[in-house]
Order: C-alpha cells, then structure tokens, then sequence
C-alpha cells in the first residue's frame, strides 16, 4: 500500500455514511478499522441519521459522526412522512457542506436513511462512492443509490437482480474476527459456561433484544432439551430476560445456561453442536466463520422480509436449515434435537457454510475503495 502512496501529500480522506440498526453500523465501523489498518495515513468521519444508535455506537468505537436531520418513510400516514421532503432537502444541502469541508476522496454508503443524502451530494460532486449491501434482498436505500454508485459491495452471490452486474464485488459482511476461539481452547468455553464436554450443546440466540417467537418456542418446548440430555445456552434478550425467568423457575436447569445477553460470544460459538439464530446479515457472517449448523428462524418483523431472503440463500446452498416464524414454536425445537441425532448432516451443513465464509470481507471492503482513490 505504501507504493501506492507515494505521490499523496496529504491524507486519505474517506467519509462513510448510513446506520440506523447493528447490521449497517458494525459493518461500517469494520470497515473504517480495516482502512486505518491498511492505510498508514487517513481521515475517517460518519455521517449517520440524528437520534439513531450510530449517535452512540460510533464514537464508541473512537471515531468522528456527525447527524443528518433525515428519516424513513411509514407505510402509514404520519406527521414524519409530511417532513420528509423537507428533511431530505435540509439532509442534502448539509451534505453538500459536509463535503465542501471534508473533502473526501470517496464517499461508503452501507444502507439506512443517511446514506441517501450524502452519495446524492457525492455523486453531483463526483466523488467516487461505494455502498455495501449486507443481505441477500438489497434494501431500498442501497438499490436506488446503486445508479450513482462506483463499485457496489455484496455479501450474497445473485444480487446482479438488484445492481448493475459491472458494479457488483462479493467480499462478504465485515464482522469481528475475535468471535473464532482455537480448537484447543474449546474445553475452557465448556467451563466457562459450567457445562459438560461430552454433553451435546445448542445456542440460541434471537438478537441482543431477544426475539419474542424464539423465547416462547424455547419457554414450551425446554423439556425436550432437558429430557434428551441436550445442554442448551439461551440468550433470551434483555426486554425478555425476567419473564423467562419467572416462567421457568419451577423447571430442571441444570444444564440449561440462560443469559440476557452473550458477552462471550467465541465461548458460546466454540460450544455449539447446533445454533438457532435469527437470519440477520451479521449473524449468519458469524455463523459461516464458525462453521456451525444453524436453524434459521427469520423475523418477519423487518423491511421487505429481507431475513427470510438472508436464510433462503442458505437453503439454496444446503447451507442451512429454515424454520419460519409461524411455525417455530411447534417445530424449531424438535427439528434442533433431530439435528443434534444426525452427526452427518451437521458435518454437511457446517462445511457447506464454511464454504460461503468472507473471513477478509473488511479488507477486501478496502481494497475496492483504496481503487477508487489510488
């Protein structure tokens, strides 16, 4: 990279923009972590949406945001949807300043309404741009900027019905890569948990929030876990956790690990014989880095039910196991502990997501912007 340096007199500039929810700001943050990695001198700014978690999340991860006065669109008539034209012209002009200052080389976009604005500005200043699409369904924001857009990153093979084919690089979702524990560190995830190693495990994990479908399946259907010797890890989301814990409290734990949320996340992976997850982008990242089994059960409480897009991609791959929403809580479980039964089937699934992992999605993130500004 160095090489390519040599004629600049100054920094990189590079300014990234969107957020909204976890699956568009981690990948962003991971994104500007590998460029101050890669590049040995660059300027990084956010631009996220007023009042969302990007606020907060980002300067917690040691970087500069600033807010544009912009949201979504309701499917229902409300008072923000009267504003919107006026907060999407108010969020352009600032962009247009935001720019004039900066003045940055390129301009990432990675979904979520701040995006919107700033490659709008980009694009009329002819700033090279690159958005990221996390999901196997392209967001609405991600497929009309994709017009203006230099490069277009994906996670998901097949997404030329969504961009301009000439556009498209599959390089994955960035994640966190300290989620991979050693396979001879495995035991101390075992103990870790107080579990037994010669026990089979299942994780599960609805989201930091907890996922309603998911906690109740597991509320009914705990003893078949327990009566099958299966030990369990459940993170049952902090709005949850109480509950479940009062409704629980007259039954046999032992072997049953309920948490609020998982801190330790390369123990719980390390673990897990079967994982049942929600289908969101970054989890399914995480899960083809760990090579582990999982059971899909998509929200169907999302935009354009993209989760339920996101696990289909697997199926199609024989990548995964998919178990909708309506039907969970009477077959998720049950289709766990048949999985659990079937030693060879998990080896498929695990080796078969394996295949689709992206373990240098950051990376490979950066070296398409480094070819837009080198």
């Amino acid at each position: 990279m160095t090489e390519e340096r040599t004629y600049r007199k100054e920094p990189f500039r590079i300014m990234i923009s969107g957020g909204g929810t976890g699956g568009h700001i981690y990948p962003a943050i991971s994104i500007a972590q590998a460029l101050k990695k890669t590049l040995a001198d660059v300027e990084i700014r956010f631009v996220g949406a007023q009042g969302k978690m990007e606020m907060i999340k980002v300067p917690e991860a040691g970087f500069q945001i600033i807010g544009l006065w912009i949201s979504g669109l309701q499917r229902r008539l409300t008072i923000g949807n009267l504003l919107f034209p006026i907060k999407l012209i108010a969020s352009i002009y600032k962009s247009f300043r935001l720019l004039a200052e900066f003045r940055p080389d390129a301009v990432v976009g990675v979904g979520g309404y701040a995006s919107g604005p700033l490659l709008i500005a980009a694009f009329f200043k002819r700033i090279p741009t690159l958005i990221q699409e996390q999901n196997a369904y392209a967001g609405l924001t991600n497929k009309w900027l994709a017009k203006y857009a230099h490069t277009v990153c994906v996670a998901h093979q097949g997404m030329n019905a969504y961009f301009p084919q000439e556009k498209i690089v599959v390089t994955g979702n960035p994640i966190r890569n300290d989620i991979k524990l050693p396979a001879e560190q495995r035991k101390n995830a075992f103990n870790h948990f107080e579990l037994d190693n010669q026990k089979p495990t299942v994780l599960i994990i609805g989201g930091s929030l907890g996922a309603r479908t998911i906690n109740e399946a597991m509320i009914r259907s705990l003893h078949l876990f327990i009566a099958e010797q299966v030990q369990v890890i459940w993170q049952t989301g902090g709005y949850y956790h109480a509950e479940i814990l009062e409704r629980t409290k007259e039954a046999d734990l032992s072997g049953v690990v309920i948490r609020d949320f998982i801190r330790e996340m390369k123990y719980a992976y390390a673990v897990a014989d079967v994982v049942i997850s929600r289908s969101g982008a970054l989890s399914i990242a995480e899960l083809m880095l760990t090579r582990k089994p999982a059971i899909m059960v998509p929200s169907p409480n999302v935009a354009e039910d993209h989760q339920t897009k996101n696990a289909q991609a697997l199926v199609a791959e024989n990548a995964a196991v998919l178990v909708s929403d309506q039907k969970a809580i009477e077959e998720m479980v049950p289709t766990a502990i048949q999985l659990i039964k079937q030693p060879e089937r998990r080896n498929e699934l695990s080796e078969n997501i394996a295949r689709l992992a992206h373990p240098n999605a950051a990376s490979e993130i950066v070296n398409e912007i480094i070819k837009l500004v080198a």
